[in-house]
This record gives C-alpha cells, sequence and structure tokens, in this order.
C-alpha cells in the first residue's frame, strides 16, 4: 500500500508522516488510509499538518476535538474517499479475546486498510492497520511516532499491545461493503 511514495505495510519503517499533537491521531489514520484507497486525494494533500485539522474539524462537528475522533467520524471520512469503489467503511466494537479478527484480516488481505481504537481504561489513541504479512501477524502504522510496527493478533485478543502505545483494542473501522 503506496501513498506519498512511502509503503505503509513495511514493518519498522518510519513513513514521515505523523499527527501534529495529541488530538489528531483519528485524523491522521483517516487521511493515511483514504490516501492507500484514493490516490488522487493523495496526490493533492500538500500539508499532512494542516490535512489532518481539516479532517478533525469535518470529522467532529458536535463531538468536542479535544477528545479524539469518535470510531463514525473516521468511518466517514473514509469512506468519502471509497464510494467510488462500492464501499463504505463502518464501525464495530472489539469483541474481547474470543473476536477472532477474521473481518480485519480478510480486508487487509484484499487491500483495504482497517484502522484500530486503543486504549488503557479508556479508548486514546487510533492506529492504522495496513498489512497482514503472515498467519498471525499484523503491521500498523502508529501516527504518534510515524512508525508501521508489527503486532500479532493474540497480542490483541490478549490484551497486550503496547508497541501500539496502549494495551487494549476497543473497536475497530473497516469497509462493510
Amino acid at each position: 500500500m503506496l501513498a506519498w511514495g512511502v509503503d505503509f505495510t513495511t514493518a519498522e519503517l518510519r513513513t514521515g508522516v505523523r499527527q501534529t499533537d495529541g488530538f489528531t491521531c483519528g485524523p491522521t489514520v483517516a487521511m493515511v488510509a483514504s490516501a492507500l484507497l484514493d490516490p488522487q486525494y493523495a496526490d493533492g494533500v500538500a500539508d499532512y499538518g494542516a490535512e489532518q485539522h481539516r479532517i478533525h474539524e469535518a470529522a467532529n462537528r458536535i463531538w468536542p476535538r479535544k477528545l479524539g475522533t469518535t470510531p463514525w467520524g473516521v468511518a466517514a471520512t473514509i469512506s468519502r474517499h471509497t464510494a467510488e469503489l462500492g464501499t463504505r467503511y463502518g464501525w464495530r466494537l472489539f469483541r474481547g479475546r474470543n473476536d477472532r479478527l477474521s473481518d480485519v484480516t480478510a480486508a487487509v488481505d484484499t487491500g483495504w486498510p482497517v484502522a484500530m481504537l486503543v486504549g488503557k481504561g479508556v479508548p486514546r489513541h487510533w492506529v492504522l492497520i495496513t498489512a497482514h504479512p503472515q498467519e498471525a501477524v499484523l503491521h500498523c502504522f502508529e501516527p504518534g511516532s510515524g512508525q508501521v510496527r508489527e503486532v500479532t493478533l493474540e497480542e490483541i485478543q490478549q490484551h497486550r499491545i503496547p508497541r501500539l502505545g496502549f494495551p487494549r483494542a476497543y473497536a475497530l473501522v473497516l469497509p462493510t461493503g
């Protein structure tokens, strides 16, 4: 998955794309997902920071921006770039330790990035799942560092994903058809 000449599927890669402040992880993830799915959109983004703030404002018309971006805001933002492809994004709650994440791996395996909301105690941070290179391994773009990091399905299921900044998944934004 390429955007801005960067392969967002390569583990341990520093992408050069980072969130601009403590509240723009969701808009950054939505921006990268949109760019991966819509090359014309990617070509039009000249300033990553300004675009993050534009997305944040558009996705949070009612929701306070200091509380981040909602799952439905991230889904709506990505859907603006997938409608022409006949796909909309929606969201679902993470189902806990028994969640097999088969819908997530199926989406990523067919070229659709999946946003994941993580936290500790409360949802706090967005990451973007961009690849499923091995049976139980995912590559996630982490916007705070700008890196693509490797995590396992078991780490997500067992609430042990510190490489993404927080241990627990709360919600997933993925294509719904």
